[in-house]
């Protein structure tokens, strides 16, 4: 048995950021297309092109920036806006698992003992 959490960031209650959209621009920087990301995550271009508008929308910056033309260079990259929120969103997710992680073992063996204490009492 292992807990399971999700972190999304909200803004005025709504959805704006989380660990989908996440990967979807380190995808779009890896490979420095949108088209590229999407093939990358097994998404469409249409897809990931709408999570990222839709986001950018939320937030009011931009997320991506394009460039056409330039065979064989990269062409999308992250704006230093959607670099800074991938990292700190990443670290803070990563922080909260960890004291999942920490705190899960603790509480679920007080709450078996308890249990079983319970269990092997006579009635």
């Amino acid at each position: 048995m292992k807990p399971r959490v999700k972190v999304w960031l909200e803004l005025d209650g709504d959805y704006v950021f989380g660990f989908g959209l996440s990967n979807i621009l380190k995808a779009v920087e890896a490979t420095g297309s949108i088209k590229a990301g999407a093939l990358q995550l097994g998404k469409s271009y249409r897809y990931v092109w709408g999570r990222i508008k839709k986001a950018e929308k939320a937030l009011g910056q931009p997320l991506v920036e394009t460039h056409v033309g330039g065979k064989g260079t990269s062409r999308s990259f992250l704006t230093d806006f959607a670099g800074r929120l991938v990292r700190e969103y990443d670290a803070l997710r990563g922080r909260v698992l960890e004291v999942v992680d920490q705190e899960y073992p603790w509480h679920i063996k007080s709450a078996l003992r308890i249990n079983a204490q319970q269990s092997q009492s006579p009635e």
